[in-house]
């Protein structure tokens, strides 16, 4: 009967250990950020560990090769580069969310963890 409540107190001390250093991890992610490009770079942004959009920088120069200049300026083909540059850099720091959670767990596959990762942003 002992044995079971020492399992249990170590569970307990695993989890609380679990949720520092989950803890710690989102600090550091928030510290953390990537770039997402489009059109060979002519836009470019950037977002942090919290999936928030930080920066977007237009390279005028390489936006008019792409799409024209002045009243022939594809505002369209521009607005998708955009949303393009953010969904990369969405994309990008998921995947360093992802693998910083397999560091956590030990690349463990632990149940339900899918779920904390995403509210972790």
């Amino acid at each position: 009967m002992f044995d079971n409540f020492k399992n249990m107190a170590s569970m307990m001390g695993q989890a609380k250990q679990l949720k520092e250093n989950m803890e710690k991890m989102q600090a550091e992610l928030a510290k953390k950020s990537v770039e997402g490009e489009s059109g060979a770079g002519a836009v470019r942004a950037v977002v942090n560990g919290k999936q928030e959009l930080i920066s977007l920088r237009l390279d005028k120069a390489m936006l008019v090769s792409l799409v024209g200049d002045g009243e022939e300026g594809d505002l369209e083909m521009i607005e998708e580069l955009i949303v393009a540059a953010v969904n990369a850099a969405q994309v990008k720091i998921r995947k360093l969310i992802k693998d910083d959670m397999a560091q956590l767990t030990g690349g463990l596959n632990i149940p339900g963890m899918d779920q904390i990762s995403d509210q972790l942003t």
